[in-house]
């Protein structure tokens, strides 16, 4: 060892960001064990590197005592006051014994403790580094592909994009860039792995936390998050600032906010609805864009049945179940929707009287992110939800079936030509007309076509002359 080693283990502390005392100390360990394997000793011993010039210095340590059960670890206390008399039992007395030759060993083993401690300290790193930024989004290249599995270059480390953790439909290229969620990091034989998402809700908020200053700085505050990944998202936000509108700053101006996080999301549809403390309320805005008619809370199962016109049904269920239960999963209610006529199949409701619970105004509407189209009728029955809450017996296709409003309902029969004609039949010749015209004299004259009130001046003055010529004939 000398001071050029001094002087490339500061190196690697600068560009390593690895401490010097412990290189040096993980290569004085390594060398007390190459010292016992080389020259084949069971002793105590203590290596020690200079730190300034680089030397290294190998001593035997022996314990004193009074009578020497093992002479490789102790020495008697009448061999130790030979050395230096002021010894006494139970101290550590200590004997250089450097081999000549243990500079070639040394500088081996300590090139390997080198190379091991800098993986490990960059792998150490690397997990403090990603550890601290677990929840966050970071942009990565996709590197490579292998079985569904997607490897994401991050820097100093790959990510692991599972197959579970992608969105239905996305395609990913190699050596394109993309946003990913840092959903947990762990430390294993290869070192740290970091395992990423894209059908994270938090994804989603972190992206409107970049997009949104007014999240950033804490005056709006996203309360809740509901997400199917690839299709649509419900997130619910607030602000205690009544000059704020919390809404419209996730929205943008005419759309842009929110636009950016579409695009990145490749064209998942995003509702975004003000936050109340009201259930009512909340639920209400979360079924939304569907009308609501009525929410009846139940506390102790916290459950909530909400009232919806016949016609909103469908949308208030959504396609699949999904409004519903995005709704749920968004307000931590289950929820159960029945129509009007469901909920007052006897009639005894409140038709006249009933007022819409306002909801429009807070779903931000916006072509780009907005389902603006109707919804199809199916029932819901996710595990959220208890078993046959919204089966097929509840809204059975049969009650809008093709059978209520068959063709023999209005069939050809029931408005046939006998119906429409039986005053004006051509059987019968009408009394005192005599016999049908002639083929000649059904002739329409061109003139005839015309009303009197439209017709031309010219046809009104041939039309004229034909009258007069009438009646001198009948004179």
């Amino acid at each position: 060892m000398n001071r050029e080693f001094i002087k490339a283990v500061e190196e690697l502390e600068k560009e390593k960001e690895i401490s010097k005392d412990l290189l040096i100390e993980a290569i004085e360990s390594a060398l007390v064990s190459a010292y016992k394997k080389n020259y084949g000793t069971s002793q105590n011993v203590r290596v020690s590197i200079d730190r300034e010039t680089g030397d290294i210095g190998v001593f035997m340590r022996k314990e004193i005592v009074e009578k020497v059960g093992n002479e490789q670890l102790e020495i008697s206390l009448e061999e130790a006051r030979e050395i230096d008399p002021e010894y006494q039992v139970g101290d550590i007395i200590e004997r250089p014994v450097t081999p000549r030759d243990f500079g070639r060993i040394a500088a081996q083993t300590a090139k390997q403790v080198v190379v091991q401690r800098i993986r490990e300290a960059e792998r150490g790193q690397i997990y403090e580094d990603f550890s601290n930024r677990q929840s966050e989004i970071v942009t990565g290249i996709v590197q490579r592909i292998s079985n569904d599995t997607i490897f994401i270059n991050m820097g100093k480390t790959e990510g692991i994009l599972t197959s579970t953790e992608q969105v239905p439909g996305e395609k990913y290229t190699v050596n394109s860039r993309i946003k990913v969620y840092i959903m947990d990091v762990k430390k294993t034989t290869k070192g740290p792995q970091v395992y990423l998402s894209r059908s994270h809700p938090g994804l989603v908020k972190r992206l409107f936390e970049l997009e949104v200053p007014e999240i950033q700085d804490g005056t709006v505050v996203i309360k809740s998050i509901a997400r199917e990944a690839g299709s649509r998202t419900k997130i619910a936000v607030y602000t205690a600032d009544e000059n704020v509108d919390p809404v419209g700053a996730c929205v943008g101006a005419r759309g842009t906010r929110v636009q950016a996080i579409v695009d990145e999301l490749f064209g998942e549809k995003i509702d975004i609805i003000n936050w109340s403390d009201n259930p009512e309320k909340l639920i209400s805005s979360a079924l939304s864009p569907a009308k609501v008619e009525k929410v009846i809370i139940n506390e102790d199962g916290k459950s909530a049945t909400v009232i919806v016109p016949d016609y909103q049904l469908s949308l208030a269920i959504g396609k699949e179940g999904q409004n519903v239960r995005l709704a749920a999963k968004l307000c931590g209610w289950k929820i159960d929707i029945k129509s009007h006529s469901q909920y007052y199949p006897d009639g005894d409701d409140f038709e006249d009287d009933v007022t819409f619970i306002d909801n429009g105004e807070e779903v931000a509407e916006n072509e780009s992110f907005e389902a603006a189209e109707s919804l199809e009728d199916a029932a819901y029955s996710g595990d959220e939800y208890a078993e046959g809450e919204y089966t097929e017996d509840e809204y059975p296709e049969d009650e809008y079936s093709e059978d209520e409003y068959s063709e023999d309902e209005y069939s050809e029969d029931e408005y046939s030509d006998e119906e429409y004609y039986e005053d004006e039949s051509f059987d019968e010749v009408p009394e005192g007309d005599g016999d049908l015209p002639e083929e000649e004299d059904l002739y329409i004259d061109e003139e005839d076509m015309y009303l009197e009130e439209d017709e031309p001046a010219s046809v009104k003055q041939k039309r004229s002359k034909k009258k007069k010529a009438k009646v001198e004939d009948e004179d």
